[in-house]
């Protein structure tokens, strides 16, 4: 561990009181939170100050962001387009950290489909998360055909569900999410009829603006932490893959090919993700999936600190 980085664990947290309990999100799309869980780090660093620490399962954006809208969770693992729906929609949450830069969403059919492109998805059912990555993929991915949602049959379940749904030939298709989707692959031969990394946006940790208000040095204390697991997650890829399996219940393939889709080098949100978006916001609007009047790319920059990452990461 670099000294900054043990200087900024060792260091209590530096607001003027200390939370009784920090309650923290784990998400199988989120590789380092399952680090961070699995070996314990946190407990290590909050243990000694009194502070309990609560694990939660996110099974998709829109269920960190539900708990951390309902006060239920203090920091939430979403991807950037989620988050910046749920702020457009006057749900004050702000990205803190990048804690992976995917390709995790991808539009997948059953093994042996006729359907070979995002024009013949034209009057079909597809699986897709309402409010997550995947399902502002999906729409983005129509766009682009001079298609929307009203050209399908959108079936709103939640990942786990769409990959069921999807294997039982009950949808057409899925907006799919990493490792369900990777395990899909492998062992059900689905297959990927589009993918675009540029429309897969960023994995991000999330905290509701009163929690950033009240407890900075708390935000500071969770970074450090996570930038500990992602750290681990670079120097050992193989005992990283071998861990998401564990923890995701997945194989050993299915787990290589998860992180392989992942890139792990740039924690620090700003310009990039400001720009990619904003890009977004297009669509929000066109889809009525934002508040009439909503500032989108206003939005977005109130979304966006980059401050306490930069405190932390070197």
């Amino acid at each position: 561990m670099c000294s900054a980085l043990a200087a900024i664990l060792a260091t209590p947290a530096l607001a003027a009181e200390h939370p009784k309990e920090i309650r923290l999100d784990y998400a199988y799309y989120s590789p380092t939170s399952l680090v961070l869980k699995h070996f314990g780090w946190a407990e290590q660093v909050y243990g000694p100050e009194g502070v309990a620490v609560k694990w939660v399962l996110s099974t998709g954006s829109n269920r960190a962001l539900e708990y951390l809208n309902s006060n239920s969770l203090d920091f939430g693992s979403t991807a950037g387009l989620a988050s910046v729906l749920s702020r457009a929609n006057g749900n004050p949450v702000k990205v803190v950290y990048v804690y992976s830069r995917p390709e995790w969403t991808a539009l997948v059919v059953p093994k042996g489909s006729p359907i070979r492109s995002v024009k013949d998805l034209k009057g079909k059912k597809v699986a897709a998360a309402k409010g997550t990555d995947p399902y502002l993929f999906l729409l983005r991915a129509l766009h682009d055909q001079g298609l929307s949602k009203s050209d399908i049959e959108l079936v709103s379940l939640q990942h786990a569900d769409g990959r069921t749904a999807l294997e039982r030939g009950q949808v057409d298709a899925w907006a799919g999410l990493d490792p369900l989707m990777a395990a899909s692959q492998l062992q059900a031969g689905s297959q990927i009829i589009y993918r675009n990394v540029a429309y897969n946006t960023y994995g991000v940790l999330n905290v509701s603006d009163s929690f950033a208000q009240r407890y900075p040095g708390e935000i500071r204390q969770v970074i450090g932490l996570y930038e500990r697991a992602r750290r681990w997650i670079l120097a050992h890829p193989d005992d990283a893959a071998k861990l998401l399996a564990q923890e995701a219940g997945v194989s050993i393939e299915v787990a290589r090919l998860q992180l392989s889709r992942n890139d792990f080098s740039r924690p620090i949100p700003g310009p990039e993700q400001i720009k990619a978006l904003k890009a977004t916001a297009p669509i929000l609007t066109e889809e009525g999936l934002v508040k009439p009047g909503a500032d989108v790319d206003r939005a977005v920059d109130e979304l966006i600190d980059p401050a306490f990452a930069r405190a932390v990461v070197r």
